[in-house]
């Protein structure tokens, strides 16, 4: 921590590339009602940050504007009035709508989760915003069910590996695209069924791997330069979700193809939601997915560590993606 009061955090001195980010000493908040402050050890970089970091994805309404960080893993060490599921010291992880990038972070305690046990606090920032995106669009949204097919877009991204992990724990076979080789072998390493290069081709071999019966649920972080092929990929009363748009936001719909396959379509964000929900969220991943940490059946993937002063190299190397799994800023 800095002097009495204030903290270190990573600060978007002003719009732009990641040189804008930089440490600075800032006020430190302080829990309000059902609140809790949590000394942060570790947090994910999101593609959220760097839309933030240029300007053109501001935080929610009370959030800290000028602080990134979706999410974070720490330990509490402050309450606020009317607190009653921590207590100073326990260890916890969760979202936030921004202020994460910082030495600590606070946060409604209803939102936030037990780390795993044996998961230590410096990967466990690699869990929340990918594995609670994953785990909501796949099961609580898409309702992916034992024995169905599972096509991931982007597999080696955080919420690819997150989403083949949980999809393989619930008994369903996977199929997923990247344009990088090394990432379609490393996500076979990690349990993917089969993988397809994203090349020009990349269509028909992921069809062959759908031995013809399609995909029942398509997990989308690409977006729309995807879309046309989806359609001829999901499978009848299949459920595309659309986690991501990098390759575009806009394209074309055949809703007659829709209609014939009795499919479904649509979309999902977390930040934006209102606490009622995410504390919903929260409660079920804990009771869920939590215990799948602990029994060893998924597992946070983290392709590096950052110190805070290091963050705009961090925003560099997922502006490049090379990584595969997180990116994450560590705080002493």
């Amino acid at each position: 921590m800095g002097e009495a009061g204030t903290m270190k955090a990573v600060v978007i001195a002003e719009p732009g590339g990641p040189e804008v980010l930089q440490v600075r000493e800032v006020p430190r908040p302080e829990p309000g009602p059902g609140q809790i402050r949590v000394r942060v050890r570790s947090g994910g970089v999101n593609r959220a940050d760097l839309l933030q970091r240029i300007g053109g994805y501001p935080a929610p309404p009370g959030w800290p504007g000028e602080i990134p960080g979706l999410e974070y893993a720490g330990t509490v060490e402050a309450v606020g009035p009317d607190v009653h599921l921590w207590g100073e010291g326990d260890r916890v992880m969760g979202l936030a709508g921004g202020g994460a990038y910082a030495e600590a972070v606070v946060v409604h305690e209803r939102t936030a989760v037990r780390v795993p046990a044996d998961t230590p606090l410096e990967h466990a920032g690699a869990i929340p915003e990918v594995f609670m995106t994953a785990f909501d669009a796949l099961f609580s949204q898409a309702r992916l069910g034992l024995g169905e097919t599972l096509l991931v877009h982007a597999v080696g991204s955080g919420v690819g590996t997150a989403g083949i992990q949980l999809a393989a724990a619930a008994g369903a076979r996977t199929v997923g695209t990247s344009r990088t080789p090394e990432k379609v072998e490393r996500a076979l390493a990690l349990g993917l069924d089969a993988g397809v290069v994203a090349d020009e081709d990349w269509a028909e071999r992921v069809e062959e791997a759908l031995e013809g019966e399609g995909a029942d649920v398509i997990l989308d972080l690409v977006g729309g330069a995807y879309l046309a092929a989806n359609q001829k990929l999901l499978g009848r009363t299949g459920r595309h979700i659309v986690v991501g748009v990098p390759s575009g936001n806009r394209t074309e719909i055949d809703l007659r193809a829709l209609m014939g396959r009795r499919g479904r379509i649509q979309g999902t964000v977390l930040r934006a939601r209102p606490l009622e929900e995410k504390a919903a969220l929260a409660r079920v991943f804990e009771r869920r997915v939590v215990p799948l940490f602990e029994a060893g059946r998924v597992k946070p993937v983290v392709e590096g560590s950052f110190p805070p002063e290091e963050a705009g190299a961090a925003h560099r190397f997922m502006e490049e993606n090379r990584n595969f799994g997180k990116l994450l800023i560590t705080w002493e």
